[in-house]
């Protein structure tokens, strides 16, 4: 995601999952790819929030004629897990995406910070959740 404009997006997703009843932990990623940290209730359907996410996001970015042609994000999404004691390090694991992929390739990345949880990989946009 281009870094000029890459903030207002990262805010305009929290906003979505704010008025879906989630709470956005984090949203952050890299030119490819967004990780989006959030408490979730019970009730809440984790697909459903990321086609609104997604479909809001693609909106918001095709409004703005940030890029030329029509934005939209790949099929699928990543779906993980986590206990409030994992918490911060999922925080920091996300803030600081830049520097991860710098250094390391993304699906070890992945696996490191994912090794005995449940998860399903597809590709692009990633749902991170932590009971709310």
């Amino acid at each position: 995601m281009h870094s000029q404009w890459r903030n207002e997006v990262f805010m305009y997703m929290a906003g979505i999952i704010r008025a879906k009843g989630a709470k956005p932990i984090i949203v952050n990623g890299v030119e490819d790819h967004v990780h989006v940290f959030v408490g979730l209730k019970p009730s809440t359907c984790p697909s459903d929030l990321v086609r609104d996410v997604k479909n809001g996001s693609s909106k918001f970015i095709n409004e703005h004629g940030w890029i030329p042609g029509k934005f939209c994000w790949q099929e699928g999404y990543g779906a993980f897990s986590y206990s409030q004691s994992h918490i911060d390090n999922v925080y920091r694991y996300i803030g600081n995406q830049e520097q991860h992929h710098q250094s390391k390739h993304l699906k070890k990345n992945i696996w490191n910070c994912c090794k005995s949880l449940r998860w399903i990989m597809k590709r692009n946009f990633y749902l991170i959740g932590v009971d709310a």
